[in-house]
């Protein structure tokens, strides 16, 4: 029991080319970030798009899904007219299910597939893991994408079988609201929103007391936190600064191994280990 790991991979699993306004807010002037429209190729930026797997004690644990590989053909027939926020890129090799093979696993071995959220870049692949045993997303996400379809695109989910978990209040967190995957505090879901109102960050954390934080979108990259700047599209720019202010507290801990942001640059693949 003693040399029992956590493992956490990080894996890209697409690229989405966006305005430049909509990752750091106030940092380039856009009233119209969300749409790209009326800018140059010059104010396009490309960022990774990534997931995480988490081979855990208590089983497998898929984080997050990336593009479907229909992007591949077209992003119109993926997206719709999303295509003016968000252009999906995916390398042959890079989609879930393939990088789930590379390391040996099928979609059917996931015991659980948390999704951060239901923005199109974080749940566009979950058809190609719908086997997964438990599908989970928390239950204010779910309710608000059902009825913003402009937003959300909920095709990418329908036939799924999605389940969702309420948030306890707890002492975790920017809002005190945290769902305990297990009950022993090593995968904890914590309430982050701001850039979605159901968003949940994710804090891996092992027997030392050491741990990383998935931060979904709170920020873009860990510039995002370190210099206070949200995500140009929030539902809530007053809890969006919460939530961030929330992670750079986190970030700065003595304990934190790494604060990761789900589309910096400057994070490439990797395994990281703790102790459980």
């Amino acid at each position: 029991m003693t040399n029992q790991k956590i493992k956490i991979h990080i894996l890209h699993t697409g690229l989405v080319k966006v305005d430049r306004a909509l990752p750091f807010h106030g940092e380039y002037r856009n009233p119209l970030a969300f749409t790209g429209l009326f800018r140059s190729e010059k104010n396009q930026v490309i960022l990774p798009v990534s997931s995480y797997l988490i081979e855990h004690p208590h089983g497998l644990i898929l984080i997050d899904t990336g593009w479907n590989k229909l992007v591949r053909q077209s992003n119109w027939k993926e997206l719709g007219p999303q295509v003016q926020i968000n252009t999906g890129y995916l390398p042959m090799g890079w989609s879930v299910d393939e990088r789930l093979a590379a390391l040996g696993y099928k979609p059917s071995d996931i015991d659980y597939l948390l999704l951060s959220h239901l923005h199109c870049d974080h749940v566009s692949g979950l058809k190609q893991v719908k086997d997964a045993k438990n599908i989970l997303v928390s239950e204010p996400e779910l309710r608000i994408a059902n009825k913003l379809p402009m937003v959300y695109l909920p095709h990418e989910w329908k036939g799924v079988n999605l389940q969702t978990y309420q948030y306890d209040h707890t002492d975790i967190g920017p809002f005190n609201e945290s769902f305990d995957l297990f009950g022993d505090g090593s995968i904890v879901q914590i309430h982050t929103p701001g850039h979605a109102s159901g968003m949940s960050a994710t804090r891996i954390q092992g027997s030392d007391g050491k741990f990383v934080l998935l931060a979904a979108d709170t920020g873009y990259s860990s510039m995002s936190w370190e210099r206070m700047l949200t995500p140009g599209i929030c539902t809530s720019r007053k809890k969006a600064i919460t939530s961030l202010g929330w992670v750079r507290e986190q970030a700065h801990k003595d304990n934190c191994i790494a604060a990761i942001a789900n589309h910096d640059t400057k994070v490439d693949q990797q395994t990281i280990e703790l102790p459980y």
